[in-house]
């Protein structure tokens, strides 16, 4: 193999022997979990990840724990060759690619449970998916034993459940946030957003809008969550075709309720744009 090329590997047997190899040669391990269907939101965590790191790790898993009955397991998006071709120009050294019976043989049984933090907000919608998020990610920490892995902000609430794990059951790993990337129109990027017809992408620039707003206010005095809230209801709620799920502003490090903004915080928002699902986020009072 030169230099240059990315290997692919699909054995966590094997992903584990080049970890164990890599570390026996002092290189700090970079990780950066995927489900796929990769954007230029995936690209800047691997980017991250290549400035604090010298061997970098990318997993492409769909991973069907986290996924609730109705939900979009079977249509979630995937392109493989495209996948490679993104992570091979941005310099990723292994792609860890396990089918789903190397990661749950039969007979498996065992479960990652985050309490609090799972709590409320896209917890209440989809039960059992961030347990689905712990367990896989706390199996891939174990097959790819990185010294490092980048979460995005845009799963905000995601990235709060690994970093309380990781503090929980002391494992010697450095979360490192990447900075939530936008489209052009402001959506945040997601693999879903290839769901959204071109009306619908324009109806899902209100969830950016609102939050923008929202930080306006906030920016300007407003400290009090149910004002703010209702101001991104309204105007969430003045498009057609979108219906929302859920806005709410909570602690930014402990996703506990405000009643004030009196430090940092976070705004999130989802709704259903059409038929797809949307998240979004915004950190405000910092």
């Amino acid at each position: 193999m030169g230099e240059e090329t990315m290997q692919v590997v699909r054995q966590i047997k094997e992903m584990q022997k080049i970890s164990d190899r890599l570390r026996e040669k002092g290189k700090r391990i970079g990780f950066v979990p995927t489900m796929g269907y990769l954007h230029d939101g995936h690209v800047s965590l691997v980017r991250k990840a290549k400035e604090l790191c010298d061997s970098i790790v990318v997993s492409i898993f769909v991973n069907p724990t986290q996924f609730g009955p109705g939900e979009d397991f079977q249509r979630y998006p995937r392109d493989e060759e495209g996948d490679r071709e993104k992570l091979e120009r941005a310099g990723v050294d292994f792609l860890f690619m396990p089918e789903a019976g190397e990661m749950y043989p039969p007979r498996y049984q065992t479960s990652v449970e985050v309490a609090e933090v799972s709590k409320g907000l896209c917890g209440d919608f989809r039960p059992g998916h961030f347990r689905g998020v712990a367990t896989v990610v706390a199996k891939l920490f174990n097959i790819v034993k990185p010294h490092a892995a980048v979460f995005g902000e845009k799963d905000y609430q995601q990235l709060l459940v690994i970093k309380r794990m990781v503090e929980d059951l002391n494992f010697d790993i450095e979360i490192i946030p990447g900075t939530l990337i936008r489209e052009e129109e402001g959506i945040a990027m997601s693999s879903r957003n290839a769901y959204l017809s071109p009306e619908d992408r324009k109806r899902a620039t209100v969830l950016y809008r609102s939050l923008v707003k929202a930080k306006e206010l906030v920016d300007s005095g407003e400290k009090r969550t149910y004002n703010i809230v209702q101001a991104v209801e309204k105007m969430i709620g003045s498009v057609k075709g979108v219906s929302l799920q859920y806005v709410e502003i909570r602690d930014a490090e402990t996703l506990e309720r405000v009643e004030r903004v009196s430090g940092p915080a976070v705004i999130a928002v989802a709704a259903m744009v059409g038929s797809v699902r949307l998240i979004d986020n915004i950190v405000i009072g910092g």
